[in-house]
Protein backbone atom coordinates (compact mmCIF):
# COMPACT_ATOMS: atom_id res chain seq x y z
CA UNK A 1 0.00 0.00 0.00
CA UNK A 2 1.24 3.43 -0.99
CA UNK A 3 1.89 5.93 2.03
CA UNK A 4 -0.54 9.24 1.55
CA UNK A 5 1.83 12.34 0.99
CA UNK A 6 1.99 14.64 4.09
CA UNK A 7 -0.75 17.59 4.69
CA UNK A 8 0.69 20.65 2.77
CA UNK A 9 -2.23 22.79 3.81
CA UNK A 10 -1.41 25.44 6.56
CA UNK A 11 -4.86 26.16 7.15
CA UNK A 12 -7.88 23.68 8.63
CA UNK A 13 -10.01 22.48 6.00
CA UNK A 14 -14.02 22.88 6.71
CA UNK A 15 -15.80 19.86 5.46
CA UNK A 16 -19.42 21.81 4.24
CA UNK A 17 -21.96 21.41 1.98
CA UNK A 18 -23.27 25.05 0.73
CA UNK A 19 -24.34 26.31 -2.19
CA UNK A 20 -22.24 28.46 -4.22
CA UNK A 21 -22.65 30.55 -7.54
CA UNK A 22 -19.77 30.53 -9.84
CA UNK A 23 -18.96 32.77 -13.06
CA UNK A 24 -16.20 32.35 -14.62
CA UNK A 25 -14.19 35.35 -15.95
CA UNK A 26 -14.89 34.95 -19.50
CA UNK A 27 -18.39 34.31 -19.27
CA UNK A 28 -18.65 31.40 -20.64
CA UNK A 29 -19.70 29.34 -16.99
CA UNK A 30 -22.74 30.51 -14.53
CA UNK A 31 -24.11 28.01 -12.51
CA UNK A 32 -24.72 27.37 -8.74
CA UNK A 33 -22.22 24.77 -7.71
CA UNK A 34 -22.05 22.97 -4.13
CA UNK A 35 -19.18 23.14 -1.89
CA UNK A 36 -17.12 20.39 -0.12
CA UNK A 37 -14.63 22.03 1.95
CA UNK A 38 -13.66 25.13 2.05
CA UNK A 39 -10.49 27.41 3.97
CA UNK A 40 -9.76 31.13 4.40
CA UNK A 41 -7.40 30.43 1.20
CA UNK A 42 -9.00 28.13 -1.00
CA UNK A 43 -12.32 25.72 -1.67
CA UNK A 44 -13.70 22.41 -2.81
CA UNK A 45 -16.71 22.26 -5.49
CA UNK A 46 -18.54 20.63 -7.38
CA UNK A 47 -19.60 21.65 -10.51
CA UNK A 48 -21.88 20.70 -13.87
CA UNK A 49 -19.05 22.67 -16.15
CA UNK A 50 -15.51 20.85 -16.72
CA UNK A 51 -13.50 24.47 -15.98
CA UNK A 52 -9.78 24.78 -17.11
CA UNK A 53 -7.02 24.89 -14.67
CA UNK A 54 -6.02 28.58 -14.27
CA UNK A 55 -9.53 29.95 -14.78
CA UNK A 56 -10.75 32.83 -13.08
CA UNK A 57 -13.93 32.65 -11.49
CA UNK A 58 -16.04 35.21 -9.04
CA UNK A 59 -17.73 33.22 -6.25
CA UNK A 60 -20.89 34.10 -4.06
CA UNK A 61 -21.78 32.11 -1.11
CA UNK A 62 -23.94 32.62 2.10
CA UNK A 63 -21.59 31.45 5.22
CA UNK A 64 -23.86 29.83 8.37
CA UNK A 65 -23.99 31.57 11.54
CA UNK A 66 -22.05 28.60 12.99
CA UNK A 67 -19.16 29.34 10.91
CA UNK A 68 -18.88 33.02 11.51
CA UNK A 69 -19.34 33.06 15.13
CA UNK A 70 -22.80 34.52 15.28
CA UNK A 71 -24.25 35.88 12.15
CA UNK A 72 -24.54 34.56 8.63
CA UNK A 73 -22.30 36.50 5.62
CA UNK A 74 -22.61 36.98 2.10
CA UNK A 75 -18.99 36.31 0.69
CA UNK A 76 -17.58 37.40 -2.94
CA UNK A 77 -14.45 35.27 -3.55
CA UNK A 78 -12.41 36.19 -5.86
CA UNK A 79 -10.46 32.76 -7.08
CA UNK A 80 -8.03 30.82 -9.68
CA UNK A 81 -8.79 27.23 -10.19
CA UNK A 82 -5.80 24.84 -9.56
CA UNK A 83 -7.04 21.87 -10.60
CA UNK A 84 -10.57 19.62 -11.81
CA UNK A 85 -11.34 16.16 -11.16
CA UNK A 86 -13.73 13.76 -12.65
CA UNK A 87 -16.54 12.71 -10.32
CA UNK A 88 -17.54 8.92 -11.28
CA UNK A 89 -20.56 9.30 -8.21
CA UNK A 90 -22.66 12.15 -9.83
CA UNK A 91 -20.96 13.08 -12.89
CA UNK A 92 -19.99 16.81 -12.22
CA UNK A 93 -16.70 17.65 -11.70
CA UNK A 94 -14.47 18.49 -8.83
CA UNK A 95 -12.71 22.05 -8.50
CA UNK A 96 -10.23 22.97 -6.23
CA UNK A 97 -9.47 26.53 -5.96
CA UNK A 98 -7.29 29.13 -4.25
CA UNK A 99 -9.02 32.30 -2.89
CA UNK A 100 -7.38 35.33 -4.27
CA UNK A 101 -9.27 37.56 -2.14
CA UNK A 102 -12.70 38.04 -0.67
CA UNK A 103 -14.97 40.45 0.67
CA UNK A 104 -18.14 40.30 2.99
CA UNK A 105 -21.06 41.89 0.82
CA UNK A 106 -24.45 43.17 2.40
CA UNK A 107 -27.28 40.39 2.48
CA UNK A 108 -28.86 40.32 -0.55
Amino acid sequence: MKPQPPERRIRQRIPVNLPVTIKSKDGQVQETAATRDLTTGGIFLYTNSRLKEGAELEMVLVLPADLTFGEKRWICCQASVLRVEDNQEGGNFGVAAVINRFEVIPEI
